[in-house]
């Protein structure tokens, strides 16, 4: 992660976990707060995590497209499926 930013190919190790317990903070807040909202209807969903994110822009535009393009790979895959079982009852 610290190298697709422009840092060097081998960061310093305390760098390594300098980062990584701000981004597992990060993470663990986040998820506390969306179950905090989630709580409500008894069950964790992604919406949960987009209305945490919705004043930051350039995040919730990602992960908006992130979750887009996740969608059309499933379908995709599907499709792959659905044609390789098609391709084993012709043969």
């Amino acid at each position: 992660m610290m190298y697709g930013f422009g840092d060097d190919p081998n960061p310093l190790p305390e760098t390594v976990t300098l980062v990584e317990d701000i981004v597992v903070e990060y993470v663990t807040d986040m998820v506390n707060k969306a179950q905090d909202i989630a709580s409500k209807r008894g069950k964790l969903l992604t919406e949960d995590f987009l209305f945490l994110i919705r004043k930051d822009l350039p995040k919730l535009n990602r992960c908006t497209e992130l979750l887009s393009m996740n969608e059309e790979l499933k379908q995709a895959r599907k499709a792959f499926e659905v044609d390789e079982e098609k391709l084993a009852t012709i043969e």
